[in-house]
């Protein structure tokens, strides 16, 4: 089940510490249309209003520069596009330079209201957790706006991630409302993370390797008319090889380099069982095939055996794994070691 927050809707500074310098990224491309309102909704709880305009055709930047008068407001301009991952991380690395405590990032296209940013960055200002993000499954009602496709889409990648990034307790993976403390930025490879399409994905593996604390903040999102530039064959031959690379290096990060513990035991007997038992089975198979003598039920015993108890294994590891979610806030602790 997903773990959320939930609260009241707040006003413009009900949860903002005066000393939480809050810089929002906004991610530009394609939202002439949308890009001026959006900006005009944001809060006086935001410093830094960080416009990455990545190689937009429609030049939006340089329109919200010359419609908005808001000294909060900076545009970056890509000369060529990167991707939205791309133009986050611009945005991210001049937030930091900032010296921003909190980064938030704002899809373009005013599917979000800016108005949830107090909600989204509260907990981070309380100390409850590294990084919130939006959840629009929470609430049924959200779903009846949705598209179904979306719908479907959303669910399966959320398993998926879940499985990817170790965070077994959120869903909505790709949200584009995403909140995280700066410290936790800091120790994010940025040069490394996807930047196109994957970058919600690959930003929830990282998080995932400094043992960031995530949590999802139920909204409601908004669906417009807007035309989206994700293109569902790039995500279809993409994305899988993306997700199993993530996933291999989760593992490998977490169970063997980093610790060895009854949850390593389970994967590599589980691996172990399941492989030579599948292996016995079709060698058996072939042989009873070719010769036209059937296996004995002692073979096909020693083969289900290792089998079954492999996947015995296998489940024991995810139970291990789901109650291995990051529980302790980090970004207190590297504050307190930047101090010493």
């Amino acid at each position: 089940m997903s773990r959320a927050v939930t609260a009241a809707r707040p006003g413009p500074n009900s949860l903002i510490d005066s000393h939480s310098r809050v810089a929002v990224v906004i991610p530009c491309y394609k939202v002439k249309r949308q890009i001026v309102d959006l900006i005009s909704n944001i809060g006086p709880e935001v410093d830094h209003i960080l416009l990455v305009d990545d190689a937009c055709p429609e030049h939006s930047g340089e329109f919200a520069a010359s419609k908005i008068d808001d000294a909060r407001l900076e545009v970056i301009t890509h000369p060529e596009n990167q991707g939205v991952g791309g133009a986050v991380i611009s945005g991210m690395m001049s937030a930091l330079e900032k010296r921003a405590d909190i980064i938030v990032k704002l899809d373009g296209d005013g599917q979000y209201d800016p108005a949830l940013i107090p909600l989204l960055i509260g907990p981070i200002v309380e100390g409850a957790v590294d990084c919130t993000k939006g959840n629009r499954f929470f609430n049924l009602e959200n779903l009846a706006e949705m598209p179904a496709g979306r719908v479907f889409g959303n669910a399966m990648l959320s398993f998926i991630n879940k499985l990817v990034s170790g965070y077994w307790d959120i869903m909505d993976p790709t949200n584009g409302l995403i909140a995280i403390h700066a410290n936790i930025v800091r120790q994010i490879p940025l040069e490394k993370l996807d930047k196109r399409y994957f970058f919600e994905s690959d930003l929830l593996f990282r998080l995932g390797t400094v043992r960031a604390v995530v949590c999802d903040i139920p909204l409601q999102a908004f669906y417009r008319d807007e035309t989206s530039s994700l293109s569902i064959m790039d995500v279809a031959l993409s994305f899988p090889r993306k997700y199993l690379n993530r996933m291999f290096k989760r593992l490998f990060y977490n169970y063997f380099l980093r610790d060895f513990n009854i949850g390593s035991v389970s994967l590599v007997a589980a691996l172990i069982l399941i492989t030579s038992g599948s292996v016995y089975g079709l060698i058996k198979w072939q042989a009873s095939y070719e010769t036209g003598i059937p296996a004995t039920a002692g073979m096909v015993m020693i083969s289900a055996l290792q089998i079954l108890a492999g996947l015995n294994f296998l489940i024991s590891f995810f139970n291990y794994d789901m109650g291995s979610v990051p529980r302790t806030v980090q970004f207190k602790l590297l504050r307190n070691s930047q101090m010493e």
